[in-house]
């Protein structure tokens, strides 16, 4: 089983590329399970809540994994659950980093789309979004992970 996890900030369209990379090649999806969760959140997230969203996505995608597909397709992961609590907390935390991506291939999307904001969306501002990418980027490196740029 070969699989592919799509990471970047807000609005880059991990969520329609993953559906269409799972659609095109025949491979099963795994929706962020952060979204979902953040929406029917009624309070401002936590820290950790970033713990209860690592847990419910690594569920998931074990669920998805249990019917051995050929291909798995994971909308965001670890990498991107760290980069989100560090952006929101300011700081890289510990129980979140030592979770490890399952990955066999990351593709990060660029944020060089349009923003389109909905009811989650928190970073719109040009600035937000490099700054938010930077961290991004700066996950994969401490996790030695090179992702495939996807601009």
């Amino acid at each position: 089983m070969l699989r592919v996890t799509l990471s970047g900030v807000e609005s880059v369209g991990k969520s329609t590329m993953a559906q269409k990379l799972a659609a095109h090649f025949g491979g099963l999806l795994v929706p962020e399970f952060g979204r979902t969760y953040t929406e029917q959140l009624r309070r401002n997230l936590a820290l950790e809540d970033h713990y209860a969203i690592a847990e419910g996505h690594e569920i998931a995608a074990d669920q998805a994994a249990s019917a051995n597909p050929r291909l798995l397709v994971e909308d965001t992961d670890i990498v991107m659950t760290t980069a989100w609590a560090t952006m929101l907390f300011g700081g890289r935390d510990a129980i979140l980093s030592a979770r490890q991506s399952r990955a066999d291939l990351h593709l990060l999307l660029h944020p060089d789309v349009p923003f389109v904001a909905d009811p989650v969306r928190m970073f719109g501002a040009d600035a937000e979004r490099l700054r938010f990418h930077a961290i991004v980027e700066e996950e994969f490196a401490a996790r030695g992970l090179e992702p495939v740029h996807i601009r």
